[in-house]
């Protein structure tokens, strides 16, 4: 039949135009392609000046803020492998500069006999048992509480010189020679002379001013090391902020901004954990390349106190990443996100019904919350953000801390927000 024909080419022809339709809007115009790539590139350079953002916090805040170093650097005083290394390095000066010919000179001759006797009950020769003398003086020393204020003095006076140094600015007790910082630490061993002398160990007040020479950094190119640090100082606020402002834009310039929210977040917590790993890998390098004169012990406690905000500032990207990325997912359409939305907001809606039956009656407040839900749902948001922005040097813990006490502000909208068990309860009747 003719109108049978017609309408079956009608349809037919629906059906072409439909799928032609269909394949117009699956292909993605070249302005929407164009956008997505800027937005990878910037999301891109944003992960990988992530790291870089959080060694220059770092170089700004702890490197080139005194009062910072020392602080960080205060519970060393305490450590056992650094107070082993000082004792050793205090005998070792003492001992260079003292003889014993001048130490029996100043003893009566009827005398002497006994003393070396007594020096010799602590084994070996004279000169050693001297030896185990002093150290045993410089161990009680460094063991004192005295130590810690000669420690925080000692590293006050030896950061400055090295910021000094690295940044080429003023003049101090610091040197580079062949491309080796070292610090005079002749203060730090007149304080520990000091020290010894008012422990008992007389002697000591006969030895001559000693000037040390301390390496703090080595470097076969220490014009890269004044150029680097400088940079790092100098961009240690603006580098952070520059890499999140690049992330951030390439979010807004993506055409499926939830998808591209958690592929960033996870790109910054693997750039943060990159950096982390490379620490640790880092630390065995710069242990193994020390002389032997250095104590390993000692400069691994002292290297795991400098880096420790590193560490820790790590830890805590890493968590804020993740916890970014998982609320990103959890917003979205997939099925195990809908799944857990569903089991949120049924434990909600059971424990509102149970406090209904139970007499408990949010009166106006719950028309209120349901009325601006949105609103005070961004509201805890921005606050929840601002306390992280405001936290000085925040840690993973308080990370977690802030996304739990969110989730509980959201539980408590949410509760306040549910329509009761039954609604005329909540409804005032009309007469």
């Amino acid at each position: 039949m003719p109108d049978d024909e017609n309408t079956n080419e009608l349809a037919a022809l629906r059906a072409r135009v439909a799928a032609l339709e269909g394949e117009t809007a699956a292909r993605p115009a070249p302005r929407h392609r164009g956008r997505s790539f800027l937005a990878a590139v910037l999301i891109v350079i944003g992960c990988v000046l992530v790291p870089l953002g959080i060694v220059a916090a770092w170089t700004a805040d702890i490197v080139g803020d005194t009062d910072r170093y020392v602080s960080t650097v205060a519970p060393l005083a305490s450590d056992e492998d650094v107070q082993a290394a000082v004792a050793n390095r205090v005998t070792t000066a003492v001992m260079d500069h003292l003889d014993l010919e001048d130490l029996l000179e100043g003893v009566a001759p009827e005398q002497r006999p006994l003393l070396a006797k007594g020096l010799g009950k602590l084994g070996g020769s004279l000169e050693s048992a001297l030896g185990s003398f002093v150290h045993d003086k410089a161990q009680e020393v460094v063991a004192s509480d005295a130590f810690e204020t000669v420690w925080t003095d000692a590293n006050r006076a030896v950061h400055t010189s090295v910021v000094r140094a690295l940044t080429g600015s003023g003049d101090g007790a610091v040197q580079i020679d062949n491309n080796t910082v070292t610090v005079d630490l002749a203060p730090v061993i007149e304080r520990v002379k000091g020290r010894l002398v008012d422990s008992g160990l007389t002697v000591a007040g006969r030895i001559p001013e000693i000037h040390t020479d301390f390496t703090v950094v080595t470097s076969d190119d220490i014009g890269k090391v004044k150029t680097g640090f400088r940079l790092l100082q100098v961009m240690g606020l603006w580098l952070p902020v520059l890499a999140l402002l690049l992330v951030v834009a390439g979010i807004l310039l993506s055409s499926h901004r939830r998808r591209t929210v958690t592929a960033s977040a996870i790109g910054v917590a693997a750039a943060a954990l990159v950096l982390g790993i490379a620490l640790t890998v880092f630390r065995t390098v710069y242990l193994n390349a020390l002389p032997d004169t250095v104590s390993q012990a000692a400069a691994g406690s002292v290297y795991d106190a400098l880096i420790h905000f590193l560490r820790t500032t790590v830890r805590m990207v890493v968590v804020l990443g993740l916890v970014v990325a998982f609320a990103a997912w959890l917003t979205g359409p997939s099925r195990p996100a809908v799944v857990t939305r569903r089991m949120w907001n049924s434990g909600i809606d059971a424990t509102r019904t149970a406090a209904d039956r139970a007499g408990l009656r949010t009166g106006p407040v719950g028309p209120f919350v349901r009325r601006y839900r949105t609103w005070i749902i961004w509201i805890l948001v921005a606050v929840a953000a601002l306390v992280y922005v405001l936290w000085d040097h925040p840690t993973a813990w308080v990370v977690v801390g802030l996304a739990l006490a969110l989730l509980f502000a959201f539980a408590v909208v949410g509760f306040l927000g549910a329509e009761p068990a039954d609604a005329d309860e909540e409804t005032p009747v009309r007469a």
